[in-house]
């Protein structure tokens, strides 16, 4: 190579070298600008919290001496500070905060906040796949320790796999409840209850109690397995059609059990949704009879009963709380129709 065509393949990487630093000074200073903005929007809605919080304890205590008009404004002012509370919580999704008890002793405190829509979104869907996926390798997991393999490695295997499984579900649910998804209730708590079944489960020795209850739980995860399959195709068609015609959340995700929002359907999904409540229940009658057994000298006997009665409770409970306020709603729309 010519000494002239050198110089000029320096100079050319030397002018790139330059534009790099400029446009890397334009990205810190334009990176600094936004923390100042977090920082600023982060103070500001502390401070309407505050506000609105101060505003309404006058509220409660200037509505027992009003008269209906008042009382009316009062009533409407309430509805427009729950809207701003909602505004708030869709605002925070967008701006760094601190962690959770869960995320700081499982991550420490590290932002896990997401600050563009297509990194949201494509976090959810990653989610969403995860699930999909690893039902599928525990149903197929199951179905080969019940039919193939009688083994305890096998067995703990696949336990060790459920434990896994959901640890990672709590730790994903956290990330997406920081970025704005809507994940309330006993739904939040369901993944944290089976993280523990499961670690019982795992830690339960050989014996004749274990496998007693060995092919009743084998054959009772296929059937959650197929269950959570099921709930998840019938979910996300029914977030889709929401998600389209704006009454749902971009972040909504599909969970496992019954949401106000998978009305359509009811009648495809519930005998399938009660069908597996009851077997959870009929766990834990079995389990509790081993805890009598002469023989049972297990701890896990007994905790894993107490736990699937805790899982029927809350899922079965739930769901008829749905159900029932769905009803009313309808009711009260036909009785307005009327």
């Amino acid at each position: 190579m010519s000494k002239p065509r050198l110089q000029a393949e320096w100079e050319e990487i030397e002018g790139e070298y330059q534009q790099l630093q400029e446009t890397h000074k334009i990205y810190r200073q334009k990176l600094e600008d936004l923390t100042n903005l977090q920082a600023t929007c982060s103070s500001a809605i502390s401070k309407q919290r505050k506000c609105l919080k101060d505003l309404r304890q006058t509220l409660a205590r200037c509505a027992k001496a009003c008269d209906d008009k008042d009382i009316k404004l009062i009533t409407d002012i309430k509805t427009q500070i729950k809207d701003k509370e909602n505004v708030f919580f869709d605002m925070e999704a967008y701006l760094p905060k601190k962690n959770g008890l869960y995320l700081n002793l499982v991550l420490g405190n590290v932002n896990v906040t997401l600050l563009s829509n297509q990194a949201k979104f494509a976090y959810k869907d990653e989610y969403e796949k995860f699930k999909l996926y690893m039902t599928i390798i525990l149903m197929f997991g199951a179905i080969t320790c019940l039919f193939f393999l009688n083994c305890r490695v096998t067995d703990e295997i696949f336990n060790f796999l459920l434990v896994w499984y959901y640890c990672t579900l709590t730790i994903r649910e956290s990330i997406l409840m920081s970025n704005g998804s809507r994940i309330k209730g006993w739904w939040v708590s369901h993944h944290y209850v089976s993280t523990f079944l499961s670690g019982v489960m795992l830690t339960w020795p050989e014996g004749l109690m274990y496998q007693k209850f060995r092919s009743q739980f084998l054959a009772f995860s296929i059937y959650q397995s197929f269950l959570q399959f099921l709930q998840y195709y019938y979910q996300s068609g029914c977030l889709y059609r929401l998600r389209a015609l704006g009454e749902r959340n971009q972040l909504d995700l599909t969970v496992e059990g019954f949401q106000s929002w998978m009305w359509r359907g009811l009648t495809f999904l519930l005998p399938f949704l009660f069908f597996g409540h009851f077997w959870q229940l009929y766990n834990s009658v079995t389990l509790f009879r081993l805890a009598g057994h002469e023989d049972c000298k297990e701890w896990q006997v007994f905790m894993l009963a107490l736990t699937f009665l805790v899982l029927f409770l809350g899922n079965f409970l739930t769901t008829l709380k749905v159900v029932h306020q769905k009803f009313q709603k309808n009711h009260k729309k036909v009785q307005k129709s009327d």
